[in-house]
């Protein structure tokens, strides 16, 4: 990964957390119900996620409990406009802009010298069935301080007007009382603290409970895709609901989205944009055995790409130029059938969301045609992370840098 770091490409954008505000974070853990890390400083993303601490709790959604249940903290400001990096939903980012937008400057105050923890609550306590993610609607955000500091504003208050009343300003136990609450909290007096409960509507979206499940609910008729095979067998058992249900490997899939125009795709537009370059070298890569050159060197020169090309079997050579070659058939003749010429794999990958749908919509689809045909780097690296730093690993090191060059280029 220390390349990608290099380019500032693997969470470039996480805060440092050291010093008091690793305190801070701990005392939200334990408010969260969870056990308090034993780091003394690591970092942390917009929804308060830290991936050193995930890696000591080993477990990557230690702010959860159970997949009904997730959490998140603020302890800085600075966390504003931060990346998630690791949703649990697809919404997540959307979810924490909606919160710093409506409580931005009580954030700003609050933080100071206190923490917040989020509540995410969907009035599910817990998943029983892969198809309790259709409960899924309306999430109500609440907050909690540290500290208890809420109440402790109450409680100071009182004080102050205790000691107001009669000849309690010469009582010196009130007196003591009033130093210590602000010796520890502070002076609570004229800060507002009272962050009212939000409400985020979902539609469609994508979650990690059950192993990866998306729920597509704004088009013709509801779809679940799972990426669970044990799930995916676990919900077409059921008899109530009306939706469709697939498993993120079914062909049958790709047509069923294009169907309810949610996808599409322009064989002889595609052919013509960086996606199908970047997929073609893709394919050349995946399909090279025993190089004479550096991978990279490959990809980026056009005759050393040809030469490559040429010197792979005919099937091989069909799978990555299938496309170009199905088109030039149909002009001298429509008889020929695109599941005759073009690989699967690549005629899926060249798929894009439909034109008709909206900004959200288009990303969140976006994410799961990369996720059923991963051949896209770049698209890899902007939808779906997790899965582009896990592939990552596997590559060879010279395609590793035509990737990270890729990548640069397009930001």
């Amino acid at each position: 990964m220390q390349k990608l770091k290099e380019a500032n490409l693997y969470r470039s954008e996480l805060i440092p957390v050291s010093g008091k505000l690793v305190e801070r974070y701990n005392k939200c853990l334990k408010t969260l119900g969870f056990k308090t890390t034993k780091l003394k400083s690591f970092s942390i993303d917009g929804v308060g996620w830290s991936p050193e601490v995930a890696e000591e709790k080993k477990d990557v959604h230690y702010l959860n409990h159970g997949d009904a249940n997730p959490h998140g903290i603020i302890i800085s400001p600075l966390q504003k406009g931060k990346p998630v990096y690791l949703p649990f939903h697809s919404f997540d980012r959307e979810m924490m802009r909606h919160i710093f937008k409506t409580h931005g400057s009580k954030i700003n105050d609050i933080t100071r010298d206190s923490a917040i923890c989020i509540d995410f609550d969907q009035d599910i306590d817990v998943f029983y069935e892969p198809l309790d993610v259709l409960k899924y609607e309306d999430v109500s955000i609440t907050f909690r301080l540290i500290d208890n500091l809420v109440e402790k504003q109450k409680e100071q208050l009182q004080l102050v007007d205790k000691f107001r009343t009669g000849n309690n300003f010469i009582d010196e136990r009130i007196h003591k009382e009033l130093l210590d609450s602000a010796k520890t909290y502070g002076d609570l007096r004229n800060r507002d603290l009272n962050l009212h409960p939000l409400n985020f509507s979902t539609d469609s979206f994508y979650t990690r409970a059950f192993d990866g499940v998306y729920l597509l609910r704004d088009f013709i008729k509801p779809i679940l895709v799972f990426e669970s095979e044990d799930a995916y067998k676990e919900a077409i058992k059921d008899t109530i609901h009306d939706v469709l249900i697939y498993h993120i490997d079914q062909p049958e899939l790709v047509d069923k989205l294009k169907s309810h125009i949610i996808i599409e795709c322009d064989l002889e537009y595609m052919v013509k944009t960086p996606n199908y370059d970047r997929i073609k070298k893709f394919e050349l890569y995946q399909l090279l055995k025993d190089a004479e050159h550096p991978i990279k060197e490959i990809l980026d020169s056009k005759s050393l790409f040809r030469s490559y090309l040429n010197k792979i079997d005919i099937k091989s050579r069909k799978q990555i130029m299938g496309a170009e070659l199905y088109l030039e058939r149909l002009e001298r003749s429509n008889a020929f059938k695109i599941e005759d010429m073009v690989d699967q794999s690549m005629y899926f990958a060249l798929h894009q969301p439909h034109s008709s749908l909206s900004t959200k919509h288009r990303d969140l689809i976006h994410k799961l045609l990369i996720n059923i045909s991963p051949k896209d780097v770049l698209f890899l690296y902007w939808y779906d992370k997790e899965q582009f730093y896990k592939s990552y690993e596997t590559w060879d090191d010279s395609f590793r840098d035509w990737v990270i060059e890729t990548i640069r280029n397009n930001i």
